[in-house]
C-alpha cells in the first residue's frame, strides 16, 4: 500500500456520496432547462420537441454513467490521490453537459451543435478510462473482477469509437451523429453486449 492511501472503504464511500450529489445536480439542472411556454394549449408543447428531445438522451447518459459510476467503485477498497483527482475530473466533464444539452435543443440538433454535444460525451471518458485503471490496480482482485473490468473496458472502447464515427457522419447528417450517442447508451444499457460474444469473458 502506497503511503498516500490513508482511506479505506469509509474514504470510498464519501467519494461516492459526494459523487452521486453532484450527478443528482446535474440531472436537475438539465431539467430545469426545459420551460413550459407562457401560451395556453396543448400545440404549444410541440416546438419543445427538440430541447425535450435532447434531455431524454443526456438523462440516459448521465444515469449510465451513475450506474457505472457505482458498479466501478463497488471494487474500490482504498482512496487514492489519483482517485480522488480523476474522480473530480469526470464529475467536471460530466457538470458540462447541462451545457451541452441546452445548446443541442435550442440549436435545433443542428451540426455545430450536435459536434459540441459529442464532443462532451467524449470528455468524461478521458477521467474515467484512468480511473477505472487505478481501482482494477489498487481495488478487488480476482476473477469476477477481472472479467467486469474487461467487458466495460471494451464497452469504453467500442463507445469512442461510435462517437468519432457519429461525429464524422455529422457532417453527413446531424442526425447520424444522434444516432451514434444512441447507440452508445444502448451498448451500455446492456448487461452483456454483442462484444462479449465476439471476444470472450
Amino acid at each position: 500500500m502506497s503511503e498516500e492511501a490513508t482511506e479505506g472503504k469509509p474514504g470510498v464511500g464519501r467519494i461516492e456520496a459526494f459523487s452521486d450529489g453532484v450527478l443528482a445536480i446535474i440531472v436537475t439542472i438539465m431539467v430545469l432547462e426545459l420551460h413550459a411556454p407562457e401560451a395556453p394549449g396543448l400545440d404549444k408543447l410541440l416546438p419543445l420537441w427538440p430541447v425535450f428531445l435532447a434531455y431524454a438522451l443526456s438523462f440516459a447518459y448521465v444515469g449510465i454513467y451513475w450506474a457505472n459510476h457505482h458498479r466501478l467503485f463497488s471494487h474500490a477498497k482504498m482512496v487514492t490521490n489519483a482517485l480522488v483527482w480523476l474522480n473530480l475530473g469526470l464529475l467536471f466533464a460530466l457538470s458540462l453537459i447541462p451545457f451541452t444539452t441546452a445548446y443541442l435543443g435550442e440549436q435545433h440538433f443542428s451540426r455545430d451543435g450536435t459536434l459540441v454535444y459529442l464532443a462532451s460525451m467524449i470528455f468524461p471518458g478521458i477521467f474515467y478510462v484512468p480511473l477505472q485503471h487505478v481501482i482494477r490496480v489498487t481495488g478487488v482482485q480476482g476473477p469476477r473482477a477481472e472479467t467486469y473490468h474487461r467487458r466495460t473496458t471494451r464497452k469504453g472502447v467500442a463507445a469512442v469509437l461510435i462517437y468519432v464515427t457519429g461525429g464524422a457522419l455529422t457532417f453527413v447528417s446531424p442526425w447520424l451523429g444522434i444516432a451514434a450517442a444512441a447507440i452508445v447508451a444502448i451498448l451500455w444499457c446492456m448487461p452483456k453486449s454483442p462484444l462479449d460474444a465476439l471476444f470472450g469473458e
